[in-house]
């Protein structure tokens, strides 16, 4: 076979392979790129206020001694977690134990003398039936009974009050929580009211979030609030608000909003720094778009993609628009768009306008 022949056959082989590789009826022209769309909204406009916070706890406490005396050990350290009852501190007891023996003693002595003076109150009262001794004589004796027995309840309080006092020597936790500071060591002396053990709560930790005066009138309620902990990071976490505290504060000109995260289990410890955001309604609607629909270019024009449709083909055109606030993964459109048209989400990276696209997800 020439070298005619050979291009011939070449150029038979080569149709028939083009022949079945692109089967009849296929149309080689593009749909054009897929992107995803959504529709311009009309929602109610908010202000996300974000500000610095700090986990506090709802308990801290500087537990105090209510007799004096030497310590005789610490029974906690620094760090220890406690429940309510714990023995923190114990004071010497030896003398307060005697003085409890003494005011028990003295009872005892009080109850014999009103056995006697009640003995000797029952024979009056048989010797004046019988006229043997006169009515002023058993008034006395009367007298007498009703004096030791006010001995006995006044020696009785009294023998109490030491027991309440050796009690006391031992101090306790007055709630769950963790020994912050020890002020104290065994062998010091400590007077009545002297602070011996910081205790705090660790239990439904709340964060207080100072928050400038001139957000108080925006906020209300059922302000959404979201948390985020320097010692989390990349967690955000939800929260409801406990208590608004609606007394400024002078100097910084805030007032403080207690919130405590909604999840349960969140590891906090009092003193962690937080950054909170606060979700304020301004009372205002506006047009409405997801952030990611917005670009941005570097001669600084914003702009958005609007897809149109024409005889069953969607095309795509540039809208220079004016933005607003920026809330929620939302954009506030002030200007340039209306509420119901079309705009790219995904996929507007590198359009062209008038280019054909495919909307494959979104509202259509």
């Amino acid at each position: 076979m020439g070298w005619v022949g050979r291009q011939r056959l070449l150029g038979t082989i080569l149709a028939g392979l083009l022949a079945w590789a692109v089967p009849t009826g296929v149309v080689a022209q593009s749909d054009g790129p897929p992107v995803t769309a959504a529709i311009a909204e009309i929602q109610p406009i908010t202000h996300v206020a974000k500000l610095s916070a700090t986990v506090i706890s709802p308990r801290a406490a500087k537990v105090s001694t209510a007799v004096g005396g030497l310590v005789e050990s610490v029974e906690v350290d620094f760090g220890d977690k406690v429940r309510k009852g714990d023995s923190l501190i114990r004071l010497d007891r030896a003398l307060a134990e005697q003085e409890v023996r003494r005011a028990e003693a003295a009872v005892a002595e009080a109850q014999a003398t009103l056995a006697d003076q009640e003995r000797r109150l029952t024979i009056a009262e048989r010797l004046i039936k019988r006229g043997n001794i006169p009515q002023n004589e058993l008034d006395a004796r009367s007298a007498e009974v009703r004096i030791a027995s006010a001995a006995v309840e006044r020696l009785k309080a009294e023998a109490a009050r030491q027991r309440e006092v050796l009690k006391r020597h031992v101090i306790t936790a007055p709630f769950d929580g963790v020994v912050a500071r020890k002020a104290t060591e065994a062998g010091e002396w400590v007077s009545p009211g002297a602070s011996v053990i910081e205790l705090v709560s660790t239990e439904t930790l709340h964060v207080d979030i100072p928050v400038p005066q001139r957000y108080f009138p925006q906020l209300s309620g059922d302000a959404p609030v979201e948390l985020q902990f320097d010692a989390l990071p990349g967690k955000t976490f939800s929260a409801e608000q406990v208590a608004l505290v609606p007394v400024s504060d002078p100097t910084a000109r805030t007032f403080t909003l207690r919130v405590r995260p909604k999840a349960a289990g969140v590891p906090l410890t009092p003193g962690m720094s937080a950054r909170a955001a606060i979700h304020l309604a301004t009372g205002n609607d506006g047009v409405v778009v997801p952030r990611d629909a917005v670009i941005r270019h570097p001669d600084g024009r914003v702009s958005l993609w609007v897809v149109q449709e024409d005889d069953g083909k969607q095309t795509v055109s540039e809208r220079r628009v004016e933005l607003g606030r920026a809330f929620d993964g939302r954009v506030h459109i002030v200007s340039g768009l209306d509420a119901g048209e079309r705009i790219v989400v995904r996929g507007n990276e590198s359009l062209r306008q008038n280019q054909r696209v495919r909307v494959v997800d979104g509202a259509s």
